[in-house]
């Protein structure tokens, strides 16, 4: 049987992948390009205005000191390659982060210094720095860097066109999704910020990439196609760094490539917009798929500049939001708001980023997260990387212990949910949201999970319902962990909140259990807390949580 589940795992996994990943994967193992060493194209004179970008916290705490994913570490310690560090965190060593971090011109020195020490120490096309996605953020950052009054040195310039050469022959077509974007974009800028025909070609390249994918990534409701609030933030940030560079080399844009700048600028509000949906009271973002915070740009940052390049961001509150094209939706009454899964896994062929959190929610009463979803903590093979992706962690509901959608390895999924009859609307009494999902379809009488949301003034009532009531299901309600938790009886128990406010829940006749659970709010953090979990009887549940 484990052979038969194997094989069908891997099937579900492969047969949905588009045939320029499976060739490009072949292609990267087989083709090794020769290192370009020419000189690099000239520098492009005649810009205009660089506008200062999103800036994150420093991770550069000293000379050669870093501080990534809550580990620290030096360059003294371990160089740039230590394979005893985790993978993303000597992926952040190379993305030179810090060079556009906050009160960078302070560290100008260190800048210098770091530069030039990578320099030494990374010869083209060897190591971890010299794979895509490093080299296209190092790429972009070294430019952004530049533009906003750093002194890249001669030989950094001659390293830049070498590594924008190298990345030409190394597109991540294998992956796809956000990472090409980042790829293209990295050439965009490099074609900008050099001159002459070579640099035409980078600049051409990149921007046939981003006209095919712009659209088929960026949704018609504003949201980034893999559907994890993060990687929309980050995107986001991308999509302002590359208005602000084309209007920075305005004057040397064709009349298409105009066009092409006129219509990333179209999608911006509804970006904005989207993350303000999927956003709590506290101006950050919800835990759906792969999210944590302190890795894109807060949401502040984000809307400051967005405002510096003269976007005006939409600040009302609306009672329903239906993300349609993304599936998620937001309830809002006012001291409330309640945020929802209806969605896709993401993309067929790239499911990565996903977690089996079909139907989950996450909940805040008077400005306080109360029901949150498990959030990132770490990437890799590990087990602790698929319990977090897996259907336990979020709040929704668990049939026989198993997956809603089979999330394995680090960044894969076989058999996937499907979400349906999504439905959304605003009564007298409530707002309502329902929806429908077949994850569990393998499972004995292919069993159909139902759930649906009242949210009035003063409660939020969470019905759910299991079309095969004879297995063992139980709908569970993470806490976020400054929530407290104290049971009165076998179904009722209160919550309070952390500026003291009291909130009554009722599981009905349902016996409830307490377990220990963990919160995942940054990579490299986990904060101890609570599940409330409740079982179906009969195959239905009903949670209510109430307030003053």
């Amino acid at each position: 049987m484990q052979a038969i589940n194997t094989i069908d795992r891997y099937w579900q996994t492969i047969r949905r992948l588009r045939p320029i990943q499976v060739s490009s994967r072949i292609g990267l193992r087989l083709k090794r390009p020769k290192v370009d060493l020419r000189p690099a194209p000239p520098l492009r004179a005649g810009k205009r205005t660089w506008v200062r970008p999103a800036q994150r916290k420093p991770s550069l705490q000293g000379e050669g000191a870093f501080f990534f994913l809550n580990e620290p570490g030096a360059l003294t310690e371990c160089g740039w390659d230590d394979p005893r560090r985790e993978k993303l965190w000597r992926y952040n060593q190379h993305y030179f982060d810090d060079l556009n971090a906050r009160d960078f011109v302070k560290r100008a020195a260190w800048h210098g210094a770091l530069i030039a020490d990578w320099l030494t120490h990374n010869p083209p096309s060897i190591g971890t720095g010299w794979e895509p996605y490093p080299t296209s953020l190092r790429i972009v950052n070294w430019i952004k860097w530049s533009l906003g009054g750093g002194q890249l040195t001669t030989r950094a310039h001659e390293s830049l066109a070498t590594q924008v050469r190298w990345l030409t022959h190394r597109l991540e077509y294998h992956l796809l999704g956000n990472h090409l974007f980042a790829n293209a974009k990295a050439l965009v800028f490099a074609g900008l910020y050099f001159d002459g025909p070579e640099a035409y070609s980078w600049r051409q390249l990149g921007l046939a990439i981003l006209e095919r994918e712009f659209d088929e990534q960026i949704l018609a409701d504003g949201g980034q196609f893999e559907l994890s609030p993060m990687y929309h933030a980050l995107v986001l940030e991308d999509v302002l760094d590359l208005i602000n560079i084309a209007r920075c080399y305005d004057t040397t844009l064709t009349t298409e490539e105009r066009r092409l700048a006129l219509h990333w600028q179209m999608r911006v509000a509804p970006m904005l917009e989207w993350l303000e949906a999927l956003s709590h009271p506290d101006g950050q973002i919800a835990f759906f798929n792969d999210a944590a915070f302190k890795i894109a740009p807060d949401n502040h940052e984000l809307h400051q500049y967005a405002t510096r390049m003269g976007f005006a961001t939409d600040t009302a509150k609306r009672a329903l939001t239906w993300l349609e094209a993304s599936g998620y939706a937001k309830l809002r009454q006012p001291d409330a708001e309640l945020i929802i899964d209806m969605a896709r896994v993401g993309p067929d062929y790239l499911p990565g980023h996903a977690h089996a959190d079909t139907l989950s929610f996450e909940l805040s009463l008077f400005d306080s997260r109360v029901f949150v979803n498990s959030g990132t903590s770490l990437y890799g093979l590990s087990d602790e990387r698929l319990r977090q992706r897996g259907t336990s962690a979020h709040n929704t509901v668990l049939v026989e212990g198993r997956n809603s959608s089979d999330v394995w390895s680090g960044f894969r999924v076989g058999r996937r949910a499907r979400c349906f009859d999504q439905r959304v609307e605003r009564t007298e009494e409530a707002l309502i949201a329902e929806a429908k999902h077949d994850g569990y379809r393998h499972l004995p009488g292919r069993p159909i999970h139902q759930r649906r949301w009242e949210l009035s003034r003063r409660s939020l009532r969470v019905i759910d319902q299991l079309s095969a009531p004879s297995l063992r299901a139980a709908a569970r309600f993470h806490f976020h962990p400054h929530v407290d938790i104290e049971q009165t009886s076998p179904a009722q128990g209160l919550c309070t909140l952390p500026d003291g406010r009291l909130v009554n829940w009722d599981a009905g006749t349902a016996p409830i259990i307490l377990e220990p659970t963990s919160w995942h709010p940054e990579f490299g953090k986990s904060a101890p807390t609570t599940c409330l979990v409740v079982p179906l009887i009969n195959g239905r549940a009903v949670f209510e949580l109430s307030w003053a």
